[in-house]
């Protein structure tokens, strides 16, 4: 997997250097976002349409799990 960073420290999957240590994650529009419960996260993404945008400030990561939380296991997604 590519070498994601990110730099929100208060997410389960946040590590030093702000480098995303999720093994899978969904990165969508705002709109889908807004529009689905959150409980939509990277295992279903071959099963959500295609969500163009005009610009990256109009894109959302779903993966995001507050470190601490007990939803961290949710989804099936873990740290690497």
């Amino acid at each position: 997997m590519p070498r994601i960073t990110c730099s929100v420290n208060n997410c389960h999957y946040w590590s030093s250097g702000n480098v995303c240590d999720a093994s899978q994650i969904l990165i969508t529009s705002d709109a889908m976002s807004h529009s689905q419960p959150q409980n939509v996260d990277a295992p279903m993404a071959g099963s959500i349409s295609a969500t163009p945008v005009k610009s990256s400030a109009e894109t959302c990561c779903k993966t995001f799990v507050a470190k601490g939380s007990a939803e961290k296991n949710a989804d099936g997604i873990t740290r690497k």
